[in-house]
Protein backbone atom coordinates (compact mmCIF):
# COMPACT_ATOMS: atom_id res chain seq x y z
CA UNK A 1 0.00 0.00 0.00
CA UNK A 2 1.40 3.20 -1.02
CA UNK A 3 0.72 6.37 1.21
CA UNK A 4 0.25 9.47 -1.15
CA UNK A 5 1.30 12.06 1.81
CA UNK A 6 4.52 14.47 1.51
CA UNK A 7 7.11 13.67 4.01
CA UNK A 8 9.64 16.11 5.01
CA UNK A 9 13.10 15.05 6.50
CA UNK A 10 14.48 17.05 8.74
CA UNK A 11 18.17 15.82 9.00
CA UNK A 12 19.97 13.40 6.44
CA UNK A 13 22.08 11.40 8.71
CA UNK A 14 22.04 7.43 8.86
CA UNK A 15 18.96 6.99 10.32
CA UNK A 16 16.97 8.98 8.08
CA UNK A 17 18.91 7.49 4.91
CA UNK A 18 17.85 3.88 5.80
CA UNK A 19 13.98 4.72 6.58
CA UNK A 20 14.35 7.29 3.31
CA UNK A 21 15.78 3.42 1.26
CA UNK A 22 13.55 1.19 3.31
CA UNK A 23 10.54 3.34 2.32
CA UNK A 24 11.51 3.65 -1.55
CA UNK A 25 12.49 0.43 -1.95
CA UNK A 26 9.34 -1.12 -0.72
CA UNK A 27 7.27 1.45 -2.67
CA UNK A 28 5.34 3.18 0.05
CA UNK A 29 6.61 6.22 -0.83
CA UNK A 30 7.28 7.50 -3.91
CA UNK A 31 10.62 9.40 -4.17
CA UNK A 32 9.16 12.23 -5.20
CA UNK A 33 7.19 12.97 -2.35
CA UNK A 34 10.07 12.58 0.41
CA UNK A 35 12.01 16.02 0.83
CA UNK A 36 15.16 16.34 2.75
CA UNK A 37 16.19 19.24 4.33
CA UNK A 38 19.90 19.17 6.14
CA UNK A 39 21.00 22.52 7.13
CA UNK A 40 24.97 22.18 7.40
CA UNK A 41 26.57 19.24 4.93
CA UNK A 42 25.50 20.14 1.21
CA UNK A 43 27.39 17.38 -0.29
CA UNK A 44 25.33 14.86 2.39
CA UNK A 45 22.60 16.48 0.44
CA UNK A 46 23.44 16.04 -3.07
CA UNK A 47 24.36 11.92 -1.99
CA UNK A 48 21.20 11.67 -0.91
CA UNK A 49 19.74 13.47 -3.75
CA UNK A 50 21.69 11.46 -6.57
CA UNK A 51 21.53 7.66 -4.70
CA UNK A 52 17.36 8.17 -3.66
CA UNK A 53 16.04 10.88 -6.30
CA UNK A 54 14.31 12.66 -3.43
CA UNK A 55 14.00 15.95 -3.22
CA UNK A 56 16.69 17.93 -1.09
CA UNK A 57 16.32 21.52 0.18
CA UNK A 58 18.66 23.65 2.44
CA UNK A 59 16.21 25.87 3.51
CA UNK A 60 14.46 24.26 6.36
CA UNK A 61 11.39 26.86 5.70
CA UNK A 62 10.87 25.50 2.56
CA UNK A 63 11.03 21.83 3.23
CA UNK A 64 8.34 21.87 6.09
CA UNK A 65 5.87 24.22 4.24
CA UNK A 66 4.21 21.70 1.65
CA UNK A 67 4.83 18.31 3.84
CA UNK A 68 2.01 16.38 5.61
CA UNK A 69 4.47 14.46 7.82
CA UNK A 70 7.61 15.99 9.23
CA UNK A 71 10.17 13.70 10.30
CA UNK A 72 12.65 14.84 12.71
CA UNK A 73 16.02 13.34 12.22
CA UNK A 74 18.98 15.78 13.78
CA UNK A 75 21.41 14.99 16.51
CA UNK A 76 19.54 15.76 19.72
CA UNK A 77 21.59 18.91 20.47
CA UNK A 78 20.10 20.30 17.16
CA UNK A 79 16.38 19.95 17.93
CA UNK A 80 15.22 22.75 20.02
CA UNK A 81 17.23 25.45 17.30
CA UNK A 82 15.63 23.67 14.24
CA UNK A 83 11.64 23.62 15.59
CA UNK A 84 12.51 27.42 16.71
CA UNK A 85 13.06 27.91 13.36
CA UNK A 86 10.22 26.65 11.33
CA UNK A 87 7.64 26.40 14.39
CA UNK A 88 6.24 29.55 12.88
CA UNK A 89 5.80 28.05 9.63
CA UNK A 90 4.56 24.43 11.40
CA UNK A 91 0.31 24.12 11.12
CA UNK A 92 -1.98 21.97 13.16
CA UNK A 93 -2.28 19.70 9.96
CA UNK A 94 1.48 18.46 10.45
CA UNK A 95 2.17 15.02 12.00
CA UNK A 96 5.51 15.42 13.26
CA UNK A 97 7.49 11.94 13.33
CA UNK A 98 10.66 11.89 15.94
CA UNK A 99 13.51 9.26 15.24
CA UNK A 100 15.63 10.97 17.41
CA UNK A 101 16.94 8.81 20.73
CA UNK A 102 15.91 10.26 24.22
CA UNK A 103 14.01 12.98 23.25
CA UNK A 104 9.95 12.59 25.19
CA UNK A 105 7.11 13.54 23.00
CA UNK A 106 6.35 16.50 25.80
CA UNK A 107 9.63 18.38 24.79
CA UNK A 108 8.93 18.72 21.33
CA UNK A 109 5.26 19.89 22.46
CA UNK A 110 6.30 22.09 24.35
CA UNK A 111 8.76 23.83 21.70
CA UNK A 112 5.71 24.08 19.18
CA UNK A 113 3.27 26.78 19.28
CA UNK A 114 0.33 24.44 17.84
CA UNK A 115 -1.54 21.44 18.87
CA UNK A 116 0.59 18.84 16.66
CA UNK A 117 0.09 15.41 16.87
CA UNK A 118 3.31 14.00 17.82
CA UNK A 119 4.73 10.42 17.76
CA UNK A 120 7.73 9.16 18.84
CA UNK A 121 9.56 6.53 16.97
CA UNK A 122 12.46 4.41 17.21
CA UNK A 123 14.04 2.21 14.35
CA UNK A 124 17.39 1.24 13.98
CA UNK A 125 19.43 0.89 10.52
CA UNK A 126 18.38 -2.32 9.30
CA UNK A 127 15.25 -0.40 8.00
CA UNK A 128 17.35 0.23 4.99
CA UNK A 129 16.75 -3.86 4.05
CA UNK A 130 13.24 -4.10 5.24
CA UNK A 131 14.37 -5.47 8.92
CA UNK A 132 13.74 -2.39 11.15
CA UNK A 133 12.81 -3.53 14.92
CA UNK A 134 10.64 -0.10 15.51
CA UNK A 135 8.88 1.04 18.27
CA UNK A 136 6.52 3.77 18.41
CA UNK A 137 4.61 5.68 20.87
CA UNK A 138 2.03 8.57 20.55
CA UNK A 139 2.25 11.97 22.58
CA UNK A 140 -0.63 13.87 23.60
CA UNK A 141 -2.66 15.23 20.61
CA UNK A 142 -1.80 12.10 18.36
CA UNK A 143 -4.70 10.00 17.48
CA UNK A 144 -5.47 6.32 16.26
CA UNK A 145 -5.43 7.69 12.78
CA UNK A 146 -2.44 9.47 13.21
CA UNK A 147 -0.74 5.55 14.64
CA UNK A 148 -2.38 3.87 11.40
CA UNK A 149 -0.49 6.37 9.26
CA UNK A 150 3.16 5.81 11.02
CA UNK A 151 2.43 1.73 11.70
CA UNK A 152 2.30 1.72 8.05
CA UNK A 153 5.36 3.61 7.10
CA UNK A 154 7.58 2.07 10.14
CA UNK A 155 5.88 -1.76 8.89
CA UNK A 156 7.14 -1.11 5.56
CA UNK A 157 10.93 -1.31 6.60
CA UNK A 158 10.48 -3.85 9.29
CA UNK A 159 8.13 -4.55 12.41
CA UNK A 160 6.65 -2.60 15.13
CA UNK A 161 6.12 -2.58 18.28
CA UNK A 162 3.52 0.18 20.20
CA UNK A 163 5.08 0.93 23.71
CA UNK A 164 4.20 3.08 26.52
CA UNK A 165 6.52 6.49 26.46
CA UNK A 166 8.54 5.50 29.40
CA UNK A 167 9.52 2.31 27.74
CA UNK A 168 11.25 4.08 25.00
CA UNK A 169 14.65 4.46 26.24
CA UNK A 170 15.06 0.51 27.00
CA UNK A 171 13.75 0.56 23.33
CA UNK A 172 16.74 2.62 22.64
CA UNK A 173 19.29 0.56 24.20
CA UNK A 174 17.92 -2.72 22.84
CA UNK A 175 17.27 -2.10 19.27
CA UNK A 176 17.73 1.04 18.56
CA UNK A 177 21.75 0.57 19.32
CA UNK A 178 21.20 -2.91 18.78
CA UNK A 179 22.60 -3.66 15.45
CA UNK A 180 25.89 -1.77 16.47
CA UNK A 181 26.72 -4.67 18.72
CA UNK A 182 26.08 -7.20 16.28
CA UNK A 183 28.39 -5.44 13.94
CA UNK A 184 30.83 -4.94 16.60
CA UNK A 185 30.70 -8.61 17.66
CA UNK A 186 31.22 -9.34 13.80
CA UNK A 187 33.91 -7.57 13.14
CA UNK A 188 36.06 -9.69 16.32
CA UNK A 189 34.60 -12.71 14.87
CA UNK A 190 36.25 -11.81 11.02
CA UNK A 191 39.43 -11.02 12.35
CA UNK A 192 39.46 -14.28 14.36
CA UNK A 193 38.79 -16.06 11.18
CA UNK A 194 41.08 -14.40 9.14
CA UNK A 195 43.91 -15.34 11.46
CA UNK A 196 42.69 -18.92 11.43
CA UNK A 197 43.66 -19.04 8.06
CA UNK A 198 40.19 -17.77 5.77
CA UNK A 199 40.10 -15.30 3.37
CA UNK A 200 38.13 -12.04 4.74
CA UNK A 201 35.78 -12.92 1.61
CA UNK A 202 35.31 -16.19 3.02
CA UNK A 203 35.19 -14.76 6.75
CA UNK A 204 32.35 -12.54 5.78
CA UNK A 205 30.38 -14.96 3.92
CA UNK A 206 30.42 -17.54 6.72
CA UNK A 207 30.15 -15.12 9.79
CA UNK A 208 27.05 -13.16 7.56
CA UNK A 209 25.83 -16.70 6.75
CA UNK A 210 25.90 -17.66 10.36
CA UNK A 211 24.23 -14.60 12.10
CA UNK A 212 21.18 -14.44 9.26
CA UNK A 213 20.49 -18.29 10.42
CA UNK A 214 20.89 -17.03 14.32
CA UNK A 215 18.40 -14.52 13.50
CA UNK A 216 16.03 -16.76 11.89
CA UNK A 217 16.57 -19.97 14.17
CA UNK A 218 15.29 -17.48 17.03
CA UNK A 219 12.03 -16.20 15.14
CA UNK A 220 10.92 -19.68 14.22
CA UNK A 221 11.44 -21.28 17.54
CA UNK A 222 9.90 -21.04 21.29
CA UNK A 223 13.20 -22.26 23.00
CA UNK A 224 15.18 -19.82 24.91
CA UNK A 225 18.51 -18.27 23.59
CA UNK A 226 20.69 -20.58 26.27
CA UNK A 227 18.40 -23.95 25.27
CA UNK A 228 19.53 -23.01 21.53
CA UNK A 229 23.35 -22.36 22.61
CA UNK A 230 23.05 -25.63 24.41
CA UNK A 231 22.35 -27.23 21.44
CA UNK A 232 25.04 -26.51 19.93
CA UNK A 233 27.30 -27.62 22.68
CA UNK A 234 28.60 -30.84 23.39
CA UNK A 235 31.07 -31.98 26.47
CA UNK A 236 34.44 -31.04 25.53
CA UNK A 237 33.94 -30.29 22.12
CA UNK A 238 34.69 -27.10 20.51
CA UNK A 239 31.70 -24.77 20.91
CA UNK A 240 31.39 -25.46 24.87
CA UNK A 241 35.36 -24.12 24.44
CA UNK A 242 34.74 -21.13 22.82
CA UNK A 243 31.67 -20.04 25.07
CA UNK A 244 34.43 -20.86 28.43
CA UNK A 245 36.71 -18.49 26.95
CA UNK A 246 33.71 -15.79 26.40
CA UNK A 247 32.78 -16.85 30.17
CA UNK A 248 36.00 -16.30 31.39
CA UNK A 249 35.71 -12.34 29.58
CA UNK A 250 32.42 -11.60 31.65
CA UNK A 251 30.84 -11.52 28.23
CA UNK A 252 26.88 -11.65 28.83
CA UNK A 253 28.13 -8.84 31.55
CA UNK A 254 29.53 -6.52 29.08
CA UNK A 255 26.74 -7.02 26.71
CA UNK A 256 24.39 -5.98 29.66
CA UNK A 257 26.44 -3.22 31.00
CA UNK A 258 26.63 -1.61 26.80
CA UNK A 259 22.99 -1.71 26.59
CA UNK A 260 22.35 -0.28 30.41
CA UNK A 261 24.81 2.29 29.50
CA UNK A 262 22.95 3.27 26.29
CA UNK A 263 19.94 3.16 28.01
CA UNK A 264 21.03 5.37 30.61
CA UNK A 265 22.61 7.92 28.11
CA UNK A 266 19.07 7.75 26.01
CA UNK A 267 17.51 9.03 29.40
CA UNK A 268 20.15 11.69 29.87
CA UNK A 269 19.35 13.43 26.64
CA UNK A 270 16.16 14.06 27.03
CA UNK A 271 16.28 15.40 30.62
CA UNK A 272 19.32 17.70 29.55
CA UNK A 273 17.02 19.56 26.65
CA UNK A 274 14.33 19.51 28.94
CA UNK A 275 16.10 21.84 31.44
CA UNK A 276 17.48 23.59 28.80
Amino acid sequence: MQINKQITFLGAGSMAEAIIGGLISQNIVSSRSITVANLQDQDRLAYINETYQVNTESNRLEAVQSADIIILAMKPKNLQDAISYIKEDVTENQLIVSVIAGIPTTLIEAELITNNPVIRTMPNTSAKVGESASAICLGKFATDAHLLTVETLFKAIGSVSLVEEEQMDAVTGVAGSGPAYFYYMVEAMEKAACNAGLSKEQAHDLVTQTIVGVGKRLQNTNKTPRALYQEVMSPGGTTEAGIQKLAEHHFQDAIQDAVGNAVNRSKELGQVLSKN
